[in-house]
């Protein structure tokens, strides 16, 4: 059995109604099931059902109770998706430290709680999966998304020391880590704390990688098959880029001295980022 947390839209139902698909049963945690109507009408027009749980993985009582209602009902967890989270734009002299908390406890203390509340049934099984969804911006520093790329770069370090620690119980870590899909997060996610305007050739260059992105986003249900590749895979990797953009940006990045990293960064236009971005990672932002 599977569990899909923020499974009401983007990945994490394109994950879910492709599992349920797929013969797996899947039980899709939502804040609020009122709000879940695209993934019961998804999974009507597939013939499938997708359990649903309200969960808020923000907050401790709500995963604790919400598991506890799964385990209730299902007996057992095999495989835990860690999709739920947020975006978080700023640079990083005008984000609050209350604005890195809040992203944080979603992104990456989400993810902790959930895995929290299954890992005790799992070890007594020996075995199952955690698959945490990151992002290509858990891998390189993307501009003006300072609260984001802290938490997704936080993630990956939790679940690489994470995989380590469950090797010995034969319980497998996979960390997704998608460029730019199409999801919800573009209308969530428009948010520009440029208060000081000293900062707006980075958002800019934000706004530039979104447009950029809106024409070229995956569909999630790529990632939803690399999801489902990750559990069922009898030959696994600890990480998987898809989408558009994250092999290349991550694969760029390694190669990238940290000095042509930072003359990236201090390129003086729109057009001369663009080019060079370019020629770095060999992905286009031009529109």
């Amino acid at each position: 059995m599977t569990v899909v947390t923020g499974a009401n839209s983007g990945i994490g139902r394109a994950t879910a109604l492709h599992l349920a698909e797929s013969g797996h049963t899947v039980y899709g945690t939502v804040r609020s099931t009122s709000r879940a109507g695209k993934l019961i009408d998804g999974a009507e027009a597939l013939g499938v059902t997708v359990e649903l749980v309200e969960l808020d993985i923000a907050s401790d009582h709500s995963v604790r109770d919400g598991f506890a209602e799964i385990y209730e009902r299902a007996g057992h967890i095999d495989h835990l998706v860690n999709n739920a989270g947020v975006g978080g734009n700023g640079v990083v002299e005008e984000t609050s430290p209350e604005r890195f908390l809040e992203v944080f406890n979603v992104d990456l203390c989400g993810a902790v709680r959930c895995a929290q509340a299954v890992l005790p049934r799992m070890r007594a099984h020996g075995g199952g999966t955690i698959v945490n969804v990151s992002s290509v911006v858990g891998r390189f520093g993307a501009v003006a998304q300072a609260p984001y790329v802290a938490a997704k770069w936080a993630l990956e370090g939790v679940s690489e020391q994470l995989a380590l620690e469950l090797a010995p119980f034969g319980i497998r870590v996979a960390i997704i880590e998608p460029g730019i899909t199409k999801s919800s997060i573009f209308g969530k996610n428009l948010d520009l704390p440029d208060t000081s305007g000293a900062y707006s050739p980075a958002y800019d260059r934000m706004l530039q990688l979104y447009a950029a992105g809106r024409i070229h986003a995956t569909d999630a249900i790529e990632v939803a098959r690399v999801v489902r590749h990750a559990i069922e895979s009898g030959d696994p990797t600890l990480r998987y880029p898809v989408s558009w953009g994250s092999k290349e940006i991550i694969e760029g990045r390694r190669k990238l001295s940290d000095a042509d990293w930072l003359a990236l960064g201090a390129t003086d236009s729109i057009e001369g980022y663009i080019a060079a971005f370019r020629e770095a990672f060999a992905v286009d932002l031009s529109t």
